[in-house]
């Protein structure tokens, strides 16, 4: 089933202990996409300046990525992002922003978007997120992503958010900003109980965890021994995650939790190169033998 992402498009800047890579495709909405694309068609909508390639612009139709919701700006530029890698390659800071035309953006969805069944509001200011979610009308799933700016200078409009979607994806530390409870089994449920149908924490290395009324559960992280760049990793699980919901078409707990473990693996799969230079050169059926890996390893 048709798959909608509103999200961040960008250009990014990125410094690890090994090589530094500048300009590279990056934002939420881009690693969801992709991401999201082996598993069913993805209509993307974000906006960028002047300055966008082209040849990104292919690469995301190349993958099935319908991007009549991309909006241009001729005279503006795309949102910028510079963060640095520590040693751990799990801690980073963030050097430099420039959100250029991601700082007034106004979401205009095609009609088709407006239409399809499965939504993700991917990282984004709240403000952003609603307008795209106002709409949406035919969406049937909605989930959302949010991070610790929004948390903190848009609470208001994200605790209204939060009643008005079906799932909420964020990292543990989200989690524990916006419960204010350092115990992540709380918090979860904490996160629950201001709305959402179900909550998913992202805890990076460790995996993520899954919160509903009727269950709450860990899944870990795919062993991975080659980690050339982090970003993204969030977002491609959650493309992962609602990708193979909207092919399966339903969002039973069974069908939740296995597209949880493909969120997991697609990420593994992205931290293993820059930007979506892994993703692009990897098949469904590498998914799929990752997964059979994965099953055994949580088989005892």
């Amino acid at each position: 089933m048709p798959l909608v992402v509103v999200g961040s498009v960008a250009l990014d800047s990125i410094e690890t202990p090994e090589e530094t890579r500048e300009n590279i495709l990056g934002g939420s909405a881009v690693y969801f996409s992709c991401a999201a694309s082996f598993f069913t068609p993805v209509r993307l909508v974000g906006v960028v300046g002047g300055d966008w390639p082209a040849e990104h612009t292919r690469l995301l139709q190349s993958r099935g990525v319908n991007v009549e919701g991309l909006q241009c700006e001729p005279e503006g530029k795309t949102f910028r992002w510079r963060g640095r890698y520590m040693e751990n390659m799990n801690d980073r800071e963030t050097v430099d922003v420039q959100l250029n035309t991601l700082a007034g953006f106004d979401p205009k969805l095609p009609e088709e978007c407006r239409r399809a069944p499965f939504l993700f509001l991917a990282n984004g200011s709240t403000e952003t997120q609603r307008k795209a979610l106002e709409q949406s009308t035919g969406a049937t799933l909605r989930v959302a992503d949010t991070m610790d700016l929004w948390i903190q200078t848009e609470r208001k409009q994200l605790d209204e958010l939060l009643q008005q979607i079906d799932g909420l994806v964020l990292n543990d530390s989200e989690a524990r900003l916006l419960t204010g409870d350092e115990n992540l089994v709380r918090a979860g449920n904490k996160v629950r109980q201001m709305g959402p149908r179900f909550v998913v924490i992202k805890k990076g290395e460790h995996g993520a965890m899954f919160f509903s009324r009727h269950e709450t559960y860990v899944l870990p992280a795919f062993p991975t021994e080659r980690v050339v760049d982090p970003t993204g990793a969030g977002d491609s699980f959650a493309g992962g995650m609602m990708g193979y919901l909207a092919e399966q078409d339903n969002f039973e707990p069974e069908t939740l939790k296995t597209a949880m473990a493909y969120g997991i693996l697609v990420a593994s799969f992205t931290v293993e190169d820059f930007s979506l230079d892994r993703l692009i050169n990897i098949t469904r059926d590498d998914l799929d033998r990752r997964m059979e890996d994965y099953r055994r390893m949580l088989s005892f």
